[in-house]
């Protein structure tokens, strides 16, 4: 909430601890896998039986990238290299650990990864879900890819577990709304921490232009 009243740029890659992972797997997890699965852990608990839908904009490309590197220089590429660089690789790590058959979906979709994350949730409680768990996660794009950047970069990871909506509960509502005409002007946080900063803060309408599309979030009490 403090975060959310003056927002900054989270700096640094420290792995958490993930004391819930047993450590044989949690070796094989890097700095991004081991934050999306603390945030998974933290909101969802014991619980199972519950969709999860994984949005990552990104994905893991350090990984990827560094199989492409094996593949320049004709070496062989690492079977659990790959295995770990797919993009529905933590949700399959996650499901595993838990034991959980539930379904998992990973969406990518640039700059509307967020927003679509959340109308594949919508989905699936319309569908009949009670519950499901939203993971967003994104870390600064590697090495040569890095000219690619079109956002502030940082590595975060925040899961929401979603519902249907309840008479005098509060309520999110997502419209798609107008691309911005002009590139959009310089923000300070990456799309997906702008609108868990929006979520926390109590604002009632949040709107950030994108240069191919555009949303609008509210908040109805």
């Amino acid at each position: 909430m403090a975060w959310a009243a003056q927002p900054f740029l989270p700096q640094g890659e420290e792995a958490p601890a993930l004391p819930e992972l047993a450590p044989m797997a949690r070796r094989r997890a890097n700095t991004l896998g081991r934050t999306a699965l603390q945030v998974a852990y933290w909101a969802q608990g014991e619980q199972s039986g519950v969709p999860v839908v994984l949005a990552s904009r990104h994905g893991d490309l350090e990984r990827s990238l560094a199989l492409l590197a094996d593949l320049a220089a004709q070496e062989p590429m690492s079977p659990t290299g790959f295995g770990l660089s797919v993009h529905n690789a933590i949700g399959a790590m996650y499901s595993i650990a838990r034991g959980d058959r539930s379904n998992y979906l990973a969406v990518a979709a640039g700059a509307d990864t967020v927003a679509l994350g959340v109308v594949e949730a919508v989905g699936l409680l319309a569908d009949g879900a009670p519950e499901v768990l939203l993971l967003c996660y994104d870390t600064p794009l590697p090495g040569h890819y890095s000219v690619f950047r079109d956002e502030p970069a940082a590595t975060y990871a925040w899961a929401w577990r979603m519902a249907r909506a309840e008479a005098g509960a509060p309520r999110l509502r997502l419209c798609p709304g107008v691309a911005a005409s002009v590139p959009p002007a310089p923000a300070l946080l990456p799309y997906g921490l702008d609108v868990l900063r929006f979520a926390l803060s109590g604002d009632t309408q949040f709107a950030r232009p994108l240069a191919d599309s555009g949303w609008e979030w509210q908040r109805h009490v």
